[in-house]
């Protein structure tokens, strides 16, 4: 899992194209402003709430969605689930949270959202993690991470599998040893190259490690593998 920005803004790249769904008009407003003064960034639309996000999303093919929870009717949790749903090669969902309702982190993560920004952050972490997401990685803040594991974790349970499904345990029987391994340090939300350094492997061949647990694991991205990972008990809280 990626790191959370720092401020620092990647190389330009191709075009990344990003779809604006907020309630409040001058939200969007204000978030074009601030993407559309990036030369690889390009915003394809706005909705004002989630079931016009599930349309427009469909019709423009975003790379990023950047989803407020909070809309009438359709909120963006429903909206990230039926965007998330369409199967692989759809759009990333960034989140915009705050820290006061873990109940929204939560189920946007088991919707299928990619990635998490606060409300509070700055241009500069907004533009960043929208290149992040649309490189393929995921991102959590570290301070959400320890929410994630503080929640999903199971610390009774120390054999880490007394919840784990069937489904998940022929999953976890098709991943080799080494892939395991990516695993468990992806779920620490160490990036390509701390697992490189840690494994003593080319930053290349951890890029195709990580590739083959998501496919294998049938997961979209790396913060979706820190939620299998401590939904299924494969680490624990200090293990």
């Amino acid at each position: 899992m990626s790191a959370a920005p720092t401020g620092e803004t990647s190389a330009p790249g191709p075009t990344v194209r990003v779809l604006l769904a907020d309630d409040q008009h001058l939200v969007r407003t204000g978030f074009r402003v601030i993407l559309e003064v990036e030369d690889d960034i390009e915003v394809v639309g706005e909705a004002a709430d989630g079931e016009r996000a599930v349309t427009m999303t469909r019709a423009t093919r975003p790379d990023v969605v950047l989803m407020d929870v909070e809309m009438p009717g359709m909120d963006g949790l429903e909206a990230t689930r039926q965007i998330t749903a369409d199967g692989p090669g759809g759009p990333a969902v960034l989140i915009l949270t705050t820290f006061d309702r873990d109940d929204y982190l939560f189920a946007a993560l088991r919707a299928g959202a990619s990635g998490f920004l606060l409300k509070n952050g700055t241009p500069e972490e907004l533009i960043e993690a929208i290149r992040v997401l649309a490189r393929g990685d995921g991102l959590l803040a570290p301070e959400i991470t320890r929410r994630v594991i503080s929640t999903f974790a199971r610390p009774g349970d120390p054999a880490g599998t007394a919840h784990r499904g069937p489904e998940a345990d022929a999953a976890l029987a098709g991943l080799t040893p080494r892939e395991r391994e990516v695993l468990v340090l992806l779920a620490g939300g160490s990036s390509n190259a701390e697992i490189a350094a840690s494994i003593h492997l080319g930053e290349a061949t951890v890029k195709t490690h990580v590739s083959r647990v998501l496919a294998k694991l049938g997961l979209r991205d790396r913060v979706q593998a820190v939620v299998f990972a401590y939904e299924n008990g494969v680490v624990r809280p200090g293990g």
